[in-house]
């Protein structure tokens, strides 16, 4: 990635200590970029950020509606959630509909990231399942989608007809052929695109019709930012913030998209560093620039003009967005 421009700064009293870089597109309807910062022809993995068009399958093919998945389903298909009780016990269900154990996952079992699940668990002496892993709400559609095809149990191999499937939908809302993909940390292929390939898909999710594959997608997010993500993570307070009106979804490695129906827009951005609060400054100053955010909102200072504390407490500097996010 050549060319990254300034997303973020922290300062220390009246000292520039350090700058986070990244690139960043807005699109609109038409495919076209409205505001670009740094290069918008970097090839990335979008990582979790895509998780809404993998789901795309899901409901084009039918199985959705077959199946009877709710909008909380629909959300938690689209999520990197933190195995909090309101996920796990979720998708536990789901799992149990579908006639399926745990042992049906291919994600991996991961510690959650919620604290009161993480110490349940210490306490019963039990170890994590896949089902407290972040994707295990995709991975439910997964196992949804590959019953519907009557096809294999290895739904995560490249050439299995679900991930067909799924790069089809990607290759489609992002106008590229992909590059090629990288295996994600749930051990599904996640497909490559330039950033303004994604910002392209993202501005057709936003754009679409009620109704369609897509418009289901960011309403179930919208609905339910608590399954999304989960309590005191970015996508779930910063989609509380704006009343639901816009979707967002972070990715690891710094990268995050929005979704805004009302403006007919998408926004894709990448932090050079893969750091979360680079991403995180970036995305909330483009979306208060576009006035889709309170400047002010608590949700909102938690990320951009975010007070940084020692471990006494003591306020010792201030994480800023970079100008140049500013002038959207």
């Amino acid at each position: 990635m050549t060319n990254p421009a300034p997303f973020a700064e922290i300062w220390r009293d009246d000292f520039l200590e350090s700058v986070h870089s990244g690139h960043a597109v807005v699109c609109d309807d038409t495919g076209q970029i409205v505001q670009a910062w740094g290069d918008p022809d970097a090839v990335i993995l979008p990582r979790s950020s895509s998780k809404m068009i993998q789901a795309l399958p899901l409901i084009t093919s039918g199985a959705a509606d077959a199946a009877g998945l709710t909008t909380e389903q629909l959300a938690l298909a689209c999520a990197s959630h933190q195995g909090a009780a309101i996920h796990t016990e979720r998708v536990g269900v789901w799992l149990d509909t579908l006639g399926l154990t745990d042992d049906a996952f291919r994600c991996g079992p991961q510690e959650p990231a919620d604290v009161d699940a993480r110490e349940a668990l210490i306490r019963a002496h039990e170890k994590p399942c896949q089902i407290h892993n972040n994707c295990s709400g995709k991975h439910a559609g997964f196992l949804t989608l590959t019953k519907h095809l009557q096809a294999g149990p290895e739904y995560i191999d490249p050439a299995h007809p679900l991930q067909v499937a799924c790069l089809n939908a990607f290759e489609e809302v992002t106008g590229e052929t992909s590059p090629g993909y990288g295996i994600d940390g749930c051990s599904a292929p996640n497909f490559a695109c330039t950033l303004h390939g994604m910002a392209r898909a993202m501005a057709h999710f936003a754009a679409a019709p009620d109704g369609s594959a897509e418009a289901r997608l960011h309403q179930a997010m919208r609905l339910h930012p608590e399954l999304v993500a989960g309590e005191t993570r970015a996508c779930t307070e910063l989609m509380r913030a704006m009343n639901g009106t816009v979707a967002l979804k972070t990715g690891a490695e710094g990268f995050f998209i929005a979704i805004l129906p009302e403006r007919k827009l998408g926004i894709a951005l990448k932090a050079a560093c893969g750091t979360t609060r680079a991403a995180e400054c970036a995305i909330a100053a483009i979306l208060v620039g576009l006035g889709a955010l309170d400047a002010g909102h608590p949700a909102t200072l938690k990320r951009m003009n975010a007070p940084i504390r020692n471990w006494r407490g003591v306020r010792t500097g201030t994480l800023k967005p970079a100008a140049p996010l500013l002038q959207v």
